[in-house]
């Protein structure tokens, strides 16, 4: 069991915009993990630490950010809803895997860490 009260504590140290870049790289890692059925376990562990870190970065976040956090954060429960049956279905892991990577590139865009 992870000590989210660490983790926590950690991931508050850092600026929204960094906190927003490793919400960003979690969902490129759900992406890539889920290309394996057997991954499930590490899947499962990044929506549910990916659910925190919107959590914990949502309230400090500019209005507009948040709104699209909380959206986020809505498909990833609902996802989790169902998990049992999209895992075990080829085609639903692969959209799940493809929203996963679409979800990363937009919260990497709203944290602005790659403009100048």
């Amino acid at each position: 069991m992870k000590d989210w009260t660490a983790i926590r504590e950690r991931y508050l140290r850092d600026s929204v915009p960094v906190r927003l870049g490793g919400l960003a790289a979690n969902l490129r890692r759900i992406k890539s993990f889920a290309g394996h059925e057997a991954n499930v376990a590490v899947v499962e562990s990044l929506l549910d630490e990916s659910k925190f870190f919107i959590e914990w970065t949502a309230r400090e976040a500019e209005v507009d950010t948040a709104a699209e956090l909380v959206e986020l954060q809505i498909q990833i429960a609902f996802w989790q809803r169902t998990w049992a049956t999209i895992w075990n279905d080829p085609i639903q892991r692969q959209q799940i895997a493809e929203q996963s990577l679409v979800w990363s590139d937009r919260v990497l865009d709203m944290s602005g860490l790659l403009n100048d």
